[in-house]
């Protein structure tokens, strides 16, 4: 099984180099090969999703993929800028679905923004659509506005296919997890002022019908960024488009204690995928030792469990995480009073070990 890993910048390079050693520890037959993406991509071929790069990423069977971004790159034009190697990766590969879950560990409930009863036990999935939307939307740019300066524009657009598929993703993923009370999808969108919402609500309600076990409910974006805050376990499965659903995931991010713990799968049609932790770069920490790397570690089981048909070993290594937690090892974004604050190698070494 071939792995494309891609560090990418800042702390990028030390939580993937962290998680290819607790991979080493499953004794499984993976092959993997690095390649330079974003800011790295740049400094080594001009560009911040090399030919190279992309030629890998093609081939392999799942992309280990770090973090993208530097604020030594923010003078260079938009298409050079280190954030359009995921935008790259995703169009490229046709990675149209983002998984993105939002589990607070019971050992972490502390540590969330939210008071503990609020969010203990939670478990949601945010399924947010990835290549469309306002991000792709053509035209787009910075013009001369006619009564003088200028002005910036962006285009918000859905086809009905898109949105299909997505749903699609939706459906199945919330009747695989099982959830007690039978599996329940809420379809977010702006319908009450977007013509795209509107027709997004329009065919989510429409596919939903092949789907009787599946309850769907709707709810505006504004409403759903409070209601996560409100009372987040009324949620099991959130469908969105890609604005929201970036949005979203980040605050949800925020009840589980730490957007260092969530990790993510962007797949294509045929379970092919991307696996990344939702957070950033961190250029003020990169060097230090000190990131957390549970989320990118619980990208490779996600990656496990969807590309490479391990569900075993990514249950395993889920379940090493947990204990992790569960003896008090927590990295600097994740600590509280009575726990053994640790760095980037010996968090990992604690997973690895538990293994």
């Amino acid at each position: 099984m071939k792995i494309a890993v891609l560090p990418g910048d800042g702390i990028g390079k030390e939580i993937v180099a962290e998680t290819l050693r607790v991979l080493g520890r499953l004794e499984l037959k993976l092959e993997f090969e690095e390649a330079p993406v974003g800011g790295a991509g740049y400094e080594a071929a001009g560009y911040p999703l090399p030919e190279k790069t992309l030629a890998l990423a093609r081939q392999a069977d799942a992309i280990l993929f770090g973090a993208v971004g530097d604020p030594r790159y923010d003078a260079l034009e938009s298409s050079k800028r280190p954030e359009q190697a995921i935008l790259g990766l995703r169009k490229a590969l046709a990675l149209f679905a983002n998984l993105r879950p939002a589990q607070v560990y019971e050992e972490l409930a502390e540590a969330s923004a939210l008071r503990p009863e609020v969010v203990a036990g939670l478990d949601i999935l945010i399924v947010r659509e990835l290549t469309g939307d306002i991000y792709f939307g053509e035209p787009k740019g910075i013009r001369q506005h006619p009564a003088g300066g200028r002005e910036g524009f962006d285009t918000m657009r859905y086809s009905e296919a898109e949105i299909r598929r997505i749903a699609h993703v939706a459906f199945k993923a919330a009747r695989s997890r099982g959830k007690s009370g039978g599996p329940r999808v809420c379809s977010v969108d702006k319908a009450n002022v977007l013509e795209t919402s509107r027709l997004w609500r329009e065919v989510v309600a429409a596919e939903a019908k092949s789907y009787p076990d599946i309850t769907l409910s709707h709810m505006y974006v504004d409403n759903c960024a409070m209601q996560l805050v409100r009372n987040p376990r009324q949620f099991d499965v959130i469908v969105t488009g890609n604005l929201f659903g970036d949005i979203l995931s980040d605050e949800a991010s925020m009840l589980t204690g730490s957007i260092g713990m969530l990790p993510s799968a962007s797949l294509d049609a045929n379970g092919k995928g991307l696996y990344e932790p939702i957070h950033g770069s961190a250029p003020d920490i990169a060097g230090k030792g000190v990131a957390n790397p549970l989320a990118t570690i619980l990208s490779a089981a996600l990656m496990l469990r969807y590309s490479l048909n391990q569900g075993v070993a990514a249950e395993r290594l889920e379940r090493a995480v947990k204990l992790t937690l569960r003896d008090g090892y927590r990295t600097a974004d994740i600590y509280t009073a009575g726990t053994r604050k640790v760095g980037t190698a010996e968090m990992a070494s604690a997973v690895a070990e538990r293994l």
